[in-house]
């Protein structure tokens, strides 16, 4: 008997993991609110709003019956938006298991609460954090659908979790590596998006590659001081949830957080851009988060504290780039603190 897993929500993301997943010939179910993207998922193996061209495994199935989906499973992978966790892993809850392995690939925070997604998940289920895993990393579902080469990262508090991670999605195009630094890998894969959103805004601007790969360098240095004062190794950062993500987030054309700040950089407000968008656009729910933490941690977020006044503020994306041109001198070593290092090098 093939073995079962569920996988929530049907967007893109969560579509092309449960293809990952069907393609080991595992009996795949994914949940969906929607009656008529299941009947589509189910007749005609497609998913056309998110993944448009692309047939699905017959080995995937959908359903609006959360009972349906998580009923025997081994398994659940959650690829709600950030907004949604809450919410979904209370639905789940009654049908969750302690057998059951959890994992999350949702890249952002509880904003009203800026707690990060497995903890959310963790109180929800009320279990111990140790026991939810999280995978990121540089990974378009676009590619992913086709069996493009794609390596990620899976990385929980418990190891024997990660490892179960592993083996639940390694296969010959999609390699899994494991890592103990969950704070860094999920913060990592949430702030990122934040450097994109200002990548496609650079481009928008047609400030041409220096501004970008400046943009980039400048945005890794950031988000690896809240980072580690967050509690995250600054190594982690370096690595595939951290440089390898922010590279492929900020550079591609499948990029929803690309293609948002591309608009914002042409001049069109953010309404009319999340509106034409049709896609939750996590940086942006991110940047407001980061925004709050930054002066939480007391850590300075240039390129985050500009975007959150172009976003939220009305700030002309111009002058924000101006602002940060326009900074007092540093040097470049200044990612953190010394009392940081001196932690992290006991």
């Amino acid at each position: 008997m093939a073995r079962k897993v569920a996988v929530l929500v049907a967007g893109s993301w969560g579509t092309a993991l449960a293809s990952v997943l069907a393609d080991k010939e595992m009996n795949v179910v994914i949940w969906t609110r929607n009656e008529s993207q299941k009947d589509e998922i189910n007749r005609l193996h497609t998913n056309g709003r998110f993944l448009p061209g692309v047939t699905l495994s017959p080995n995937l199935t959908a359903t609006t019956d959360m009972h349906e989906a998580m009923d025997g499973a081994e398994a659940v992978v959650i690829v709600a938006p950030s907004a949604a966790i809450r919410e979904v892993t209370r639905q789940m809850r009654p049908f969750w298991t302690e057998e059951m392995l959890v994992v999350h690939a949702t890249k952002g925070f509880e904003t009203e609460s800026l707690k990060r997604i497995s903890t959310v998940i963790a109180e929800e289920l009320e279990c111990e954090e140790g026991r939810i895993v999280v995978l990121s990393g540089p990974s378009h579902a676009e590619e992913v659908v086709k069996r493009c080469p794609t390596t990620v990262v899976v990385a929980a508090l418990d190891d024997s979790e990660a490892i179960r991670a592993q083996d639940l999605f390694m296969n010959p195009y999609f390699r899994v590596y494991t890592n103990r630094d969950m704070v860094g890998v999920e913060l990592a894969g949430a702030l990122k998006n934040i450097i994109a959103l200002g990548a496609g805004m650079s481009d928008g601007l047609g400030f041409g590659d220096n501004a970008k790969a400046a943009l980039l360098t400048r945005g890794l240095a950031e988000i690896t001081r809240i980072g580690a004062e967050m509690g995250a190794n600054p190594l982690t950062f370096a690595g595939l949830a951290g440089v390898g993500d922010l590279v492929v987030t900020a550079t591609s054309r499948h990029s929803r957080n690309w293609r948002a700040g591309y608009m914002l950089g042409e001049g069109k407000k953010l309404e009319t851009v999340l509106s034409s968008m049709g896609m939750v656009v996590e940086g942006i729910r991110t940047t407001k988060a980061a925004h709050t933490l930054s002066d939480k941690y007391k850590v300075q977020m240039p390129i985050t504290q500009q975007l959150y006044q172009v976003l939220f503020e009305g700030l002309d994306p111009r002058t924000a780039v101006e602002a940060l041109m326009g900074r007092d001198k540093k040097t470049e070593m200044e990612l953190m603190s010394i009392e940081t290092w001196e932690t992290w090098h006991k």
